[in-house]
């Protein structure tokens, strides 16, 4: 998965916006304003997905390319490194473990509008 599956990916699902709040070349992605992705657009492409703790230790003895979170909250993100050594199935299925994490964290009237 490049850049643009991993965006395409995302802003596909309902209440998604994108921007760049911490500067030029992290892409951030919000659920009804909440993040649940990040990812670095310059250097080696990694992603941030917000986690359930348990899982994060488990997919992180798993899969090498599977870090805590750079700069979140370790317990709860993961960094991943985009090489291809994380099959596409899995980071999919981890973006969509992200992102009903904080739906399920919003407001009942905000998770209604998402319905």
């Amino acid at each position: 998965m490049n850049i643009e599956e991993f965006r395409d990916y995302c802003i596909s699902k309902k209440g998604v916006t994108e921007s760049f709040p911490f500067d030029e070349t992290t892409l951030v992605l919000k659920v009804m304003e909440k993040m649940f992705a990040l990812a670095n657009l310059d250097g080696p492409f990694t992603i941030n997905l917000k986690c359930g703790p348990e899982k994060a230790i488990e997919l992180r003895e798993t899969f090498d390319a599977v870090k805590p979170g750079y700069h979140m909250n370790k317990q709860h993100w993961n960094t991943i490194e985009m090489n291809g050594s994380v099959p596409l199935k899995i980071i999919k299925e981890l973006i969509d473990h992200s992102y009903e994490l904080v739906v399920l964290k919003l407001p009942k009237v905000k998770q209604k509008e998402l319905e």
